[in-house]
């Protein structure tokens, strides 16, 4: 209680109170004092104003100030005439007062007036009491808020690290999640994560360990040689929480929880490792999936076979969030002595159907590609018309090119597909975009157009799937633009680099579907030996 609410109080009480120091400094006065004295005001010493024994007046109130119940004693004050002013007084110790020293609280009656001292010392009782009660609640009420504003601080903490769970797609940023988000959700000083890999990835193979431990968890199946050992609790700190992590009735591993906050119930903690577990969960069986999805879909892309006057790499990458096949291929083709073919291709959507529908589109090229795979308008024919007799419904996209070796002529005729990329020696690059037809599938009967280009003898083709070049909000220019600033950088680069290159052109990129490049070069051949160039 303030001296503010003081004087409000005893504002109307018709008998002085004062507020006075342990060395008597009178620290507050009522105006009923004031008025019975007019030294009795704030700043005035008792002892200065007592006109008998100043002794005994110290021994009252060093026993008033010990006090908690009213205890009665005596004051005399000289008036402004220099006759005693008798008071009998009633005081304790104020419970309320929160002074740098403690202070006694005085009821005084004048020794003229009615002897009402028992009545009085009821008062001092019940003003006490009041004021005793409104200081606890005030600390009640200061404790609650306490209280609320760290549960409130909590569930902010654990909404951030549920959000942060729900967008993590992997077990590394899972585990990066948990770094970053879990120490201010359970008020600790330092988290681990120690798994079982082998459960969180189940492997495809026998003997196969396909996800190494990262820096910010420990692999329990799999200890790294040299890592560092689980981190000890410092001198004088209490032994770290260890919490399972159990999601689908399998045990993934411990969260070992270091310097907890003592506040936090251990119900809290325990929600926390769910939510943890849960998302390791989610994460490792993403990763499976995804690991499944990229072996069938490696299986189901063609061997190159080697054709002579041909350089060949190829690259594929998933999508970073299908789990889904895709329909992605590649092919060489070693069309007669003097043309050397090649085709890259999209199945619309993703999934085994369209796994199935490219495998089979790859088998009938290889099909197609001998009777007709000198002209690229042929083969496109041809293909569109078993996808609409064997796969109705479906669409594809496609590009086929053919070498005329002995003048180096590329025909090309793309249906739907991006335009190849020519890459010349300089580092400059041309986009073949002068056959741009509909994709197969959708139209019945229509003739394919074809191009036709010269390539120089340090030419490099650069055949891809839309997934290189697509962005979620962007338009396809855009992609393909970045293609042509890649080149400048490619250019001299040994093929299978040169093929990388464009494939992880964009390191920190999302890309959403597959990629899957095909790079080829056409070496011009030596001259042949003429009759004058023999010894």
């Amino acid at each position: 209680m303030s001296l503010g609410l003081f004087g409000a109080i005893t504002r109307l009480l018709p008998h002085p109170v004062l507020l006075c120091a342990a060395d008597g400094r009178i620290l507050a006065a009522n105006p009923a004092a004031l008025k019975s004295d007019g030294r009795l005001t704030p700043g005035a010493c008792l002892f200065d104003l007592d006109s008998t024994d100043t002794q005994l007046l110290r021994t009252h109130l060093a026993t008033w100030l010990r006090s908690g119940s009213p205890v009665p004693g005596a004051l005399t004050v000289k008036d402004a005439d220099g006759r005693p002013r008798r008071f009998r007084c009633h005081g304790a110790r104020a419970q309320w007062w929160d002074g740098p020293l403690p202070a006694a609280q005085l009821h005084l009656l004048p020794l003229d007036g009615a002897d009402r001292f028992v009545v009085l010392s009821q008062q001092v009782a019940a003003l006490n009491r009041e004021l005793a009660f409104r200081r606890s609640l005030e600390a009640e009420r200061a404790r609650l808020l306490a209280a609320e504003q760290a549960a409130r601080g909590r569930l902010q903490h654990l909404y951030t690290l549920t959000a942060a769970l729900a967008a993590a797609v992997t077990v590394t940023e899972v585990s990066r999640a948990v770094q970053d988000a879990a120490l201010p959700a359970l008020g600790a000083t330092a988290v681990e994560l120690r798994l079982h890999s082998t459960r969180l990835v189940p492997p495809l193979q026998p003997g196969e360990h396909p996800h190494p431990a990262a820096a910010d968890w420990t692999d329990l199946d799999h200890p790294r040689a040299g890592a560092a050992p689980p981190r000890a609790p410092s001198a004088g700190q209490p032994p770290p929480l260890t919490l399972p992590l159990e999601a689908d009735g399998t045990h993934l591993g411990l969260l070992v929880v270091h310097g907890a906050d003592p506040e936090a119930t251990p119900e809290h903690a325990v929600a926390v490792a769910q939510q943890i577990a849960q998302a390791l969960r989610r994460a490792g069986l993403h990763e499976h999936e995804h690991q499944v999805a990229e072996r069938l879909q490696r299986s189901l892309l063609p061997r190159l076979p080697a054709v002579p006057g041909l350089e060949a790499a190829t690259c594929y990458a998933p999508g970073g969030d299908l789990l889904s096949v895709g329909g992605d291929w590649y092919d060489v083709y070693d069309v007669d002595a003097d043309h050397i073919g090649l085709s890259i291709g999209d199945v619309a959507g993703h999934g085994l159907r369209e796994a199935t529908v490219m495998a089979q589109i790859t088998a009938a090229l290889r099909n197609i590609v001998p009777r007709y795979g000198a002209r690229p308008t042929s083969v496109l024919d041809e293909l569109n018309a078993f996808l609409g007799r064997y796969h109705p419904g479906r669409m594809a996209t496609a590009c086929y090119l053919v070498l005329h070796r002995p003048s180096r002529t590329l025909s090309y005729a793309a249906a739907g597909h991006p335009p190849p990329l020519l890459v010349h020696a300089d580092g400059t690059s041309t986009y073949l975009d002068r056959a741009i037809n509909p994709p197969l599938g959708p139209v019945h009967g229509f003739r394919y157009r074809q191009a036709t280009r010269a390539l120089a003898g340090d030419d490099t083709l650069l055949l891809y799937t839309d997934g290189l070049v697509e962005r979620r909000r962007e338009i396809i220019t855009v992609g393909l633009e970045r293609l042509t600033a890649c080149a400048r950088d490619a250019a001299g680069l040994g093929l299978s680099e040169f093929c990388e290159r464009f494939l992880y052109h964009q390191p920190d990129a999302a890309f959403p579907d597959d990629r899957a490049l095909l790079a080829a070069r056409f070496p011009a051949a030596p001259p042949a030996a003429g009759p004058e160039a023999l010894p």
